[in-house]
């Protein structure tokens, strides 16, 4: 599987960490740590820089994925910023919180396009999920990786969005394109285990229909520790925000941990679900971010 971050071993019996279980189609939610006091937020405008924006950042599905291993990825950086836009609508505000928000694109190498059919030709539709993660490590380690070329399947990983402790929002992957988030993966939910293999050589994964969000670690977390101290009322309000934006229904929000296949991964750990819940509630559902691609598609990815 493509290989990502090292995350905290297994949490510790009797801790209440965070789960979103997803059984029936219910969203079963239990407490996490108490959440840091607030950090205060400013607005910004947005800076574009589009001059040289690449058309590796296209909207347009990929068909199939193609069937041959070992084929390593030499794309070139993508030159300039690409417009917010590209990220999300930029609609009438429609609450009173506004997070500060930043693009930091990841290098194409660390992400790809959404296909229509899987590896066989089979058609696929799911509908999408959001997949909650950490970074373990500080936020500026995580982008720098993301931001640096990795022809090699091992080594590439990515997220659509992280969110710094401070509640900053960084865009690193458009939403209508595959991050490489959570390999050897599947969703379980009320239409049953989900999942579509992409690459021959490695297992089925959510990530052509996943949106994948990561929150920085605190650095109290940043190691092998079952639990830290959680995350900061900023992080969970721009969390709520940003969900919303999706349109995603609750039941189909989960983690990295319950759609990890190799039971090796926790995260997001120390993580405060009722909170985030009852804040996800106070924001009206857009659909602001779309992670659908657009067809026709082209024939193969780059």
């Amino acid at each position: 599987m493509k290989r990502l971050f090292q995350v905290s071993a297994i949490v510790l019996a009797g801790f209440a960490t965070f789960l979103i279980a997803v059984q029936s189609g219910q969203a079963e939610w239990l407490d996490g740590l108490r959440i840091k006091p607030s950090e205060p937020q400013q607005l910004i405008s947005f800076q574009q820089n589009v001059a040289n924006a690449s058309d590796l950042l296209s909207s347009a599905c990929a068909l199939k994925p193609i069937p041959r291993p070992g084929r390593l990825r030499n794309l070139p950086a993508i030159q300039g910023t690409p417009p917010l836009t590209r990220f999300r609508l930029e609609s009438p505000p429609n609450s009173t919180y506004q997070p500060r928000e930043e693009i930091a694109i990841a290098h194409p190498s660390n992400f790809g396009r959404r296909f229509t059919q899987d590896l066989s030709g089979r058609p696929v539709d799911n509908d999408p999920i959001i997949v909650l993660h950490e970074t373990v490590g500080s936020g500026s380690s995580a982008i720098n990786y993301f931001r640096t070329p990795h022809p090699r399947d091992d080594d590439q990983v990515s997220y659509h969005t992280l969110i710094r402790e401070n509640g900053n929002i960084v865009y690193l992957v458009p939403p209508d394109r595959r991050a490489f988030g959570a390999g050897n993966s599947i969703f379980s939910g009320n239409k049953g285990n989900e999942a579509v293999k992409t690459n021959p050589v490695f297992p089925a994964s959510v990530n052509n229909f996943a949106y994948h969000i990561s929150l920085v670690t605190p650095p109290d977390g940043r190691g092998n520790g079952a639990r830290h101290s959680g995350y900061t009322r900023a992080q969970y309000q721009s969390l709520a925000w940003l969900v919303a934006k999706t349109g995603i229904p609750n039941d189909r929000i989960t983690t990295h941990r319950l759609v990890d296949r190799s039971r090796q991964r926790s995260d997001p750990r120390s993580f405060n679900a009722q909170f985030f819940e009852q804040l996800l509630a106070t924001f009206p559902k857009t659909n602001d971010i779309s992670t659908q691609c657009t067809t026709p598609a082209i024939a193969q990815e780059e």
